[in-house]
């Protein structure tokens, strides 16, 4: 895409429309409810691929860019590229089965992108970080089939066919960066600004409110940092299962730590683990 484009695409996703008038950035942002650094980071990234710092980022706003995009992806992009597809493949030789079957691994790289989007939805950005380059090779493999195997039969000769799967082709190629750069955005700039939060939720946390952990509960605590499960604890440690849970549950309460993302931060920033022996 053009810097023109992506940056049409930024300003819709932020919510911020057309017709802003002469008002500035910081004005347009303002008068949308928009955070303005946040903005200016995503600008400067997917534009100009400039470096982003995690405290320049406001979480709730950079999320809601993130649900506009998947609103823009699944209501408007894919079922726009399937249409061109098919109007694409139409005119091809009719004997042969290969466009249906194009069409079927776009349908599956549909549905890969639509199941991607739903775990996103519900904040499963780690569990689900691996389908990234999957998808994107999917789609790069759908146009490599189109290349080599459309079954122009002479119609490309008829200037209107040709037009539309140069079109589409291009339609691919676009949707391919814009979700590749969607990707990044997440891995390199949300996720860092959440473990940010993190990091500063730990040591802000008020001293007096936080008990301290027994010498047991460490030991347990430095179990599950290592992704070991309860029944594994208790056979490392030689306690019982329901001791094991016990402690984790004190462990929570006393921290007011749910996650273990988050425990993994509090054993780091109390040396309690090394960050170099953690997978």
């Amino acid at each position: 895409m053009s810097h023109e484009e992506d940056a049409i695409h930024i300003i819709s996703r932020f919510g911020l429309g057309m017709g802003v008038g002469e008002q500035t950035i910081a004005q347009a942002c303002e008068s949308h409810g928009v955070h303005t650094p946040t903005f200016l980071a995503i600008i400067n990234y997917k534009v100009f691929k400039q470096r982003v710092l995690p405290e320049d980022i406001d979480i709730p706003t950079l999320q809601q860019y993130l649900r506009n995009a998947h609103t823009y992806f699944l209501d408007f992009r894919l079922p726009h590229l399937r249409r061109a597809l098919i109007e694409a493949l139409i005119p091809a030789d009719p004997t042969t089965k290969i466009p249906m079957l194009i069409l079927r691994c776009y349908d599956e790289f549909a549905e890969e992108i639509r199941i991607h989007i739903e775990h996103e939805n519900e904040g499963l950005y780690e569990e689900h970080a691996h389908d990234d380059q999957r998808i994107t090779d999917k789609l790069s493999e759908i146009k490599n089939l189109i290349i080599k195997y459309y079954p122009s039969n002479g119609i490309l000769k008829e200037g209107t066919v040709m037009y539309t799967l140069i079109s589409v082709m291009s339609d691919l190629w676009h949707t391919e960066q814009d979700f590749a750069d969607h990707c990044a955005i997440e891995d390199e700039i949300l996720r860092p600004a959440l473990v940010n939060v993190q990091v500063q939720n730990v040591f802000n946390a008020p001293t007096q409110e936080t008990e301290e952990l027994s010498e047991r509960e460490q030991d347990v605590l430095i179990q599950i940092v290592k992704g070991l499960s309860n029944k594994e604890i208790a056979d490392t440690l030689c306690i019982s299962v329901h001791t094991v849970i016990t402690h984790r549950k004190n462990i929570t309460r006393k921290l007011n730590i749910h996650s273990t993302a988050g425990l993994t931060i509090y054993a780091i920033v109390h040396k309690l683990v090394n960050i170099n022996s953690l997978d």
